[in-house]
């Protein structure tokens, strides 16, 4: 067992029952959405042990091995290149939610005034990174070889009129770049995390909801099948439209 999860595992079960049912989480959203359920689940005498991280190669590894029984901080797009490049036997159970991917700035209110010569910093896992460029495309701000490629890196673009610079960062990292670069392109749940708002934001018609992530083979299992349940429940749904004022939105 990793030596990280080994510490957080000891933390959250000093108070806890020792058959509880183990999902790894990044803190905002998803632990916040989990400690939102975790009454219901413990009404039917499941307890949820949620285990907080925000770094994301660590969850699907742990999942994998059997160290923790489900994981939600992820979308659909990460989710397969990490079975494609690992050959994780996991599997997705559920869309929970939807995180426009945004642009933020210290310096501009718009896109439109964005300068020449001017630096923007992008996600660098594959993903987050083609993500982003996509929605500077649908900005006018670059131009792709392939325009709907969810692949995309900066070694695709064909047009950069106003010779942007691009630097590419650990997602987690991005909203501290803020005083350094002209813009940044940040995933939601670490924008939230910074109080930060967007100066132009994803379409919500978009590939990257956030899952729900177990074992195969796992799916029969009645504790998960609750917790799906709860996850994709009326009273979450509530919960997500009334917390995040359309920063998210549900996907079920």
């Amino acid at each position: 067992m990793y030596k990280w999860l080994l510490l957080l595992l000891l933390s959250s079960c000093s108070s806890q029952p020792k058959h509880g049912l183990k999902i790894a989480a990044s803190s905002v959203p998803h632990a916040e959405m989990l400690d939102f359920i975790k009454p219901n689940l413990e009404g039917q005498g499941i307890d949820l042990i949620i285990i907080v991280t925000d770094d994301y190669n660590m969850p699907n590894r742990a999942l994998a091995h059997g160290d923790i029984d489900a994981n939600f901080f992820q979308h659909t797009p990460f989710l397969e290149e990490q079975i494609k490049e690992f050959h994780y036997p996991i599997k997705s159970i559920a869309s929970i939610e939807l995180e426009p991917l945004g642009i933020y700035s210290k310096k501009i209110t718009s896109l439109a005034s964005l300068s020449d010569n001017a630096k923007i910093a992008l996600p660098n896992d594959p993903t987050n990174e083609g993500r982003a460029l996509l929605l500077l495309q649908a900005n006018g701000i670059i131009m792709l070889d392939n325009p709907s490629n969810l692949q995309s890196t900066i070694r695709n673009i064909t047009e950069n009129p106003k010779h942007i610079h691009f630097v590419e960062v650990d997602a987690a990292m991005l909203p501290r770049t803020l005083d350094d670069v002209d813009a940044a392109a940040i995933p939601t749940n670490y924008a939230l995390q910074a109080h930060l708002s967007p100066i132009a934001l994803e379409s919500t018609n978009s590939p990257y909801a956030n899952v729900l992530v177990i074992r195969i083979g796992d799916e029969n299992r009645a504790d998960i099948k609750a917790l799906k349940l709860a996850m994709t429940s009326e009273i979450m749904r509530e919960f997500i439209i009334e917390k995040y004022k359309g920063a998210i939105i549900p996907a079920f």
